[in-house]
């Protein structure tokens, strides 16, 4: 990694530090200057990269990667680099850190002065500013991304982060105002609260919420109302830093479900696993197909993970994912309806987290509770030591979870070959607990 860093660094410099370049739409026109100011950025961020040693940071091989591709496109005559910018930038983001943050912010700056209505660009400015804690710039950004988007589905979640950061300033204003309110003040209070605005850095602001209430509840004693009220504005100010509130708690009335539950749902059932292939896409589509005819004779059909082949409407009675990453938060939101959603996960803040902001309303109408995150390693389920042969695929979680259940009338897996195949690991495990096979529809029973 150390050559391949040096060698990407030296060819951003060649590349960013050409000068005299041509303006874009001229013969023998080279990169925007723009798109050099980028490369220059990103050669700045390697430097620094380079001098902190050997990287085993997965995110940040991920970003390198990213810039590589940015410097392969700003050097190919005719090629469109603003993708691969932006890319870059959204790297940066989910790399984490605050000089990344930055990283990504000066990358938005300078998407934006290439294309100054482009909806992504804007929207990368705003999350790189929104990481930063400058939640009142970030809402102007924001503003101009909605400007420019048309599909209104793929706008609510910049809403509802609007919505948040503007709740947030809005609770400072409101302790402001009961702080002008009341009795005098000392010195220090009254210096903390000139200090205290929806303006400063999250951080800032935080640090100085926390003065005032400590200095009130100090000089008043925490029975005063309008210190209870204060602490009240101050905590939710707290959790609205932390995280967006749900619109809708209750997630359209789906009901949670555990262990009992789902042995309940299963039991006597004939069960099938659906890969997510485009050789199993494309005949479950096909009018008059056996695939399709096949799948829909099941009880409960059950898909894993973000599906990228499956059609939208394709039945899905049971959906499975599994959180993988540092942030499985900020992953897609899972829209597709499903009779029932389990999701798989560790740590539980995590887990709890992702559940908030990536569960939709109305898309299932069981949810999967805490018992069942973790059936692989939990001491109440299967028990198995974590590590080892690595993470498991979803497919085998949930295998193993009904095989230990135990109450499935049948279990057949259908389209796991090719990419969708099992781990070797997994595939003996399947291999040992195999009735039959049908090479004609893919199919594997287990019971």
């Amino acid at each position: 990694m150390g050559q391949t860093l040096t060698g990407l660094l030296t060819s951003v410099r060649a590349i960013a530090g050409r000068p005299g370049t041509p303006a874009p739409g001229r013969p023998g026109g080279g990169p925007d200057p723009a798109l050099l100011a980028a490369l220059r950025l990103c050669g700045d961020h390697l430097s620094a990269l380079a001098a902190v040693g050997p990287l085993t940071d997965a995110r940040r091989t991920r970003l390198i990667a990213s810039i590589g591709a940015l410097t392969t496109a700003c050097s190919t005559p005719g090629a469109d680099a603003f993708d691969a910018l932006l890319r870059t930038g959204q790297q940066a983001l989910d790399s984490g850190g605050e000089a990344e943050a930055r990283l990504a912010l000066a990358l938005a700056d300078e998407a934006t002065a290439l294309r100054a209505r482009s909806k992504g660009a804007w929207r990368l400015r705003g999350n790189a500013l929104d990481a930063l804690g400058r939640g009142e710039e970030a809402i102007t950004a924001y503003e101009r991304h909605l400007a420019l988007q048309q599909n209104t589905a793929a706008s609510r979640d910049v809403e509802r982060r609007i919505a948040t950061l503007r709740a947030a300033g809005d609770r400072i204003e409101e302790a402001l105002t009961l702080f002008r309110e009341t009795a005098e003040a000392d010195a220090e209070a009254s210096g903390t609260a000139a200090r205290l605005s929806r303006h400063l850095p999250a951080a800032e602001a935080r640090a100085a919420f926390t003065d005032l209430v400590r200095l009130r509840t100090a000089e008043h004693g925490a029975g005063d109302p309008a210190v209870r009220r204060l602490v009240a504005l101050y905590a939710e100010h707290r959790r609205l830093s932390d995280r967006d509130p749900m619109a809708d708690p209750l997630l359209g009335g789906a009901q949670p479900i555990g262990v009992p539950g789902l042995r309940r749902l299963v039991a006597g059932r004939t069960v099938c696993l659906v890969a997510d292939t485009p050789r199993t896409a494309e005949q479950e589509r096909r009018p008059g197909s056996s695939l399709a005819a096949l799948i829909e004779g099941y009880d409960l059909v059950v898909r894993c993970d973000e599906p990228r082949h499956t059609a939208p409407a394709a039945r899905t009675d049971l959906h499975a994912c599994t959180l993988r990453g540092d942030t499985p938060w900020k992953g897609p939101r899972w829209d597709r309806r499903a009779g029932a959603r389990l999701v798989f996960g560790d740590p539980l803040p995590h887990w709890r987290l992702a559940l908030r902001s990536r569960l939709v309303p109305g898309a299932q109408d069981r949810i999967g509770d805490a018992t069942l995150r973790r059936p692989l390693h939990d001491p109440a389920l299967l028990g198995e030591e974590p590590g080892g042969a690595g993470p498991a695929s979803t497919a085998y979680t949930v295998l193993r979870l009904l095989d230990f259940l135990g109450t499935p009338a049948r279990v057949d897996l259908i389209g796991f070959e090719g990419p969708a195949a099992l781990s070797p690991r997994e595939r003996e495990w399947v291999g040992t607990r195999t009735a039959n096979t049908d090479d004609t529809a893919v199919r594997i029973t287990l019971r």
